[in-house]
């Protein structure tokens, strides 16, 4: 009987995936000997509802890896670059879910879910959840995965907690986001596939950190001021995000959460001074736009706390995810690395 053949995946940071491919067998009978064919199962297919960010930074990976990935967003400019990188984009309004998209999703073994609730509204997929019942049972679908955020356990007083750690959201989205991983969770239950919520730290990385904010001049907004004035701000690389996404690929859990953060907890404020002092030591000519400086001294907000330390101990202990960026200090510094002077020199607007 043939061995089946495992697809090793090698992750940034020395972490190892590996994927075994079943086959199926048949024999022909021939005048000389019996023939094997081996005949390959469908290739692995990964569905992305909205896909943003993280999605496409993950979407990226899985194409290279060999991946089908086909996903929804609801910008039209956005779909064509999309399916230039090779995406199989839809355009897609929550709001009104097109039926075509949402039976298409039965073909798919994987599914992302990324698409944040509406204020007063909560989870626009859920609302459909009969549907998506109806469409998904019985489908190609083994794997379920919820992005979520650290925001559900609201105020902890600086407490270091855990995914036992009960969830209180204080404020609204959070609340809403609460109640979406509940449901996620309940479908994933009823069709009988690994259903996992990730709870993310801040998001950052290439083209979206306080390097990229300080070289592009931008304002910070209501979220950001209110979030400088914290103690402790758990945040990930998103490399790191899809480091344990593809870990989970390989160790499917029938119903779990992890806590997806680094190893350090900083402050927004002591945050962006390393980073305005990596700029500056990388290209100390931007220090002549005196408007940086302005961005340099964002006020410092009052908004509601939230104040805790999340652990990522599970992640680690149960994923094997060993962090690339375990601080935000060596994200940093990829980034840094990443972004060229003349780049820098033309998003600052620095006149020589």
């Amino acid at each position: 009987m043939p061995v089946c053949p495992r697809a090793i995946v090698h992750l940034t940071g020395g972490h190892t995936v590996q994927f075994h491919h079943s086959f199926g067998v048949s024999a022909a009978s021939s005048s000389s000997s019996d023939r094997i064919s081996l005949k390959p199962r469908r290739q692995n297919r990964m569905f992305i509802l909205g896909v943003g960010y993280v999605g496409k930074f993950f979407g990226r990976q899985l194409i290279n890896d060999g991946w089908v990935v086909s996903g929804t967003c609801k910008n039209a400019n956005k779909v064509k670059e999309l399916d230039n990188e090779g995406f199989d984009i839809s355009l897609f309004d929550a709001n009104k879910p097109g039926m075509s998209v949402l039976s298409s999703m039965n073909d798919y073994s994987h599914l992302l879910v990324s698409i944040p609730p509406v204020a007063q509204i909560g989870d626009l997929m859920l609302q459909q959840e009969n549907i998506l019942r109806d469409m998904l049972k019985g489908g190609s679908l083994r794997w379920l995965c919820y992005l979520s955020s650290t925001s559900v356990y609201g105020d902890c007083s600086g407490e270091l907690v855990d995914e036992d750690y009960p969830a209180n959201p204080s404020r609204g989205t959070a609340k809403l986001r609460l109640d979406a991983e509940r449901g996620w969770l309940d479908l994933g239950k009823y069709l009988g596939v690994s259903t996992l919520v990730f709870r993310l730290g801040g998001i950052y990385g290439p083209g979206r950190s306080a390097v990229d904010t300080i070289i592009s001049k931008k304002s910070m907004t209501d979220s950001q001021k209110m979030r400088s004035s914290k103690q402790y701000t758990s945040r990930v690389h998103v490399e790191d995000i899809c480091q344990a996404l593809m870990a989970s690929m390989s160790t499917p859990q029938s119903s779990r959460i992890y806590n997806i953060v680094d190893d350090d907890p900083a402050p927004r404020e002591e945050v962006f001074g390393f980073a305005w002092d990596m700029v500056m030591k990388k290209w100390p000519l931007l220090q002549a736009n005196s408007s940086l400086e302005i961005t340099r001294s964002h006020a410092i907000g009052t908004g509601s706390s939230d104040e805790k330390r999340v652990s990522n101990a599970r992640m680690k202990r149960e994923l094997g995810v060993r962090l690339v960026h375990p601080s935000y200090k060596s994200g940093f510094q990829s980034i840094v690395e990443q972004i060229d002077y003349i780049h820098a020199v033309h998003n600052s607007q620095v006149k020589f």
